[in-house]
């Protein structure tokens, strides 16, 4: 069933409807969320959140956008507001966050299921870069280079014109790229900085959990499987190479325990809203 006709339904009091709908989007709303927030507690939180606001205020989408894009801009404006009043995380610099990968110990980690806690400790240090970054710049490096949405979503999204869209995208991939440029091993081979021997010192420092895999939880694809593949709309200016590392991450179902849509399709505000 088409958005709109599920829309339709839900409206007249469908809660099938309602649950179809929601469950078509809400994987994508989480990804975006846990690129955004690096964290996948604050990324289930984020989206139960944005589905109640996205339920309640259903019956204000006008089709001026497609659905997703309006569901994004409910879901960025819910994670501005959360950070206006008490940030995801401590605050992080590219100096402070250089300065902890530098004191991070150099060791082999040879545990059990070493292959999947040392892809585990790459996955946690390049979206703690992402952590670097404003709150906008972290929306539009996951809307414009993490998923390649065209500059006409990400400005809707953002709010923004598109030629501002595209700027912003330049000055954020330049700042993240110049930093794994300097630092990451992935990139450069002479730098030292190596995903396999900085693992057992990410979790001696809590950063990795190896008996919680936290971004390997629920896999259903790659990004780079499931971005829909489009034309150039961004200048590409040498950093293919490092978007690809980015699109090797995983895309993850959203986790019903911490964001479940029966709790949301059971709260009294929409019962109040649809009269289900």
């Amino acid at each position: 069933m088409e958005d709109d006709e599920l829309i339709e339904l839900s409206l007249q009091g469908d809660k099938q409807a309602l649950e179809q709908l929601l469950k078509k989007h809400q994987d994508w709303l989480y990804n975006v969320a846990l690129n955004l927030t690096s964290n996948t507690h604050d990324a289930s939180d984020l989206v139960q959140e944005t589905l109640i606001k996205v339920i309640t205020n259903l019956s204000q989408f006008k089709g001026e956008s497609s659905f997703r894009t309006w569901t994004f801009r409910i879901l960025k404006n819910t994670f501005l507001n959360a950070t206006r009043k008490k940030p995801y995380h401590t605050p992080l610099t590219w100096d402070d966050f250089a300065q902890d990968l530098d004191n991070t110990i150099d060791a082999e980690y040879t545990d059990g299921n070493e292959k999947e806690v040392v892809k585990e400790a790459k996955l946690s240090c390049m979206k703690a870069m992402l952590l670097c970054l404003t709150p906008e710049q972290r929306l539009v490096f996951v809307l414009g280079e993490l998923f390649e949405f065209p500059d006409t979503v990400g400005s809707a999204v953002i709010e923004t014109s598109k030629a501002a869209f595209r700027k912003k995208l330049s000055h954020t991939r330049t700042q993240l790229y110049q930093f794994m440029n300097d630092k990451c091993g992935l990139v450069r081979t002479e730098n030292p900085c190596r995903c396999a021997r900085k693992t057992k010192g990410f979790i001696a420092k809590g950063y990795v959990d190896p008996k919680n895999l936290q971004f390997q939880k629920g896999t259903l694809s790659k990004i780079d499987k499931v971005i829909a593949k489009k034309l150039d709309t961004y200048e590409n200016e040498g950093y293919r190479a490092y978007q690809e590392l980015f699109h090797k991450h995983n895309f993850q179902k959203a986790d019903d325990r911490l964001a479940s849509l029966k709790k949301v399709l059971a709260s009294k505000a929409i019962k109040d809203t649809f009269e289900i």
